[in-house]
Order: C-alpha cells, then sequence, then structure tokens
C-alpha cells in the first residue's frame, strides 16, 4: 500500500452549540493542523500514487476556506455542532475536491485541536 501524506496549519473559530459546553460554549479559536493522507495499491504510469502539487493545491484550497473563519458561520455547519470530528468530515469531502487520481482507493484526515487533541476522518475514495 502506498500512501502519501500533505499537511498545513491554519486557525480559525467556533463554539460549541451542545448542552452545557463549559468555556467551549463560547467563541474561541484554535490553532488547527490539517493533515490529507491518500493510499492506494498501485501507481500510476509516472510512479506516482498522486500528484503530490495536487494534494498540496487542494488542500491550500480547503484551508483557505476555513483559514480565520468562524466554523459556525459557515453554511455547511448550519444546525451542527461543530465538533473537530465533524469538522474533519467536511474538510475531507473539500480536500478532495480538488484531486483526480485513479490509483487512490482511501483518503484520512486529521484535525488536529491544537497540540493535543485530533480527530480523524477516513473514507473510501
Amino acid at each position: 500500500m502506498y500512501e502519501v501524506s500533505v499537511s498545513r496549519t491554519f486557525v480559525a473559530q467556533h463554539y460549541l452549540t451542545v448542552p452545557n459546553p463549559g468555556p467551549e460554549g463560547d467563541l474561541h479559536s484554535h490553532r488547527y493542523g490539517a493533515e490529507l493522507r491518500l493510499r492506494g495499491e498501485s501507481l500510476n504510469r509516472h510512479g506516482y500514487l498522486v500528484d503530490i502539487d495536487a494534494v498540496r493545491d487542494s488542500l491550500d484550497d480547503a484551508v483557505d476556506r476555513y483559514r480565520d473563519e468562524t466554523l459556525n458561520d459557515l453554511p455547511e455547519f448550519e444546525g451542527l455542532n461543530p465538533s473537530v470530528e465533524r469538522f474533519a468530515c467536511l474538510f475531507c469531502d473539500r480536500a478532495l475536491d480538488g484531486i483526480d487520481a485513479p490509483e487512490v482507493g482511501e483518503a484520512r484526515v486529521r484535525i488536529h485541536e491544537d497540540d493535543d487533541a485530533w480527530a480523524a476522518f477516513e473514507r473510501s475514495v
């Protein structure tokens, strides 16, 4: 199995909307780290699983969508609690939009919420 990974950092804000969220219910920022991992069992005719520059560009586009934003205010979070788990799922879908790589069979996004906590979402491509 081959694997390619690219990561970026950015700052965004949110507040949790669950009952009794404690201090997380107030608007606050996180320094997020986003890592996109792509996996597949074969390489293309050029010896690539995926063009890593395309992965960088796609990840940059996803980061640009969320950087300096309040997640709660974005349409994709409407009516949803902006947990790091949900963020990982939505970020994964957005990051994959710009990638055309038939050899990729699995994608995983890990979102680090500051230095000590993270959540991941994985799906077939």
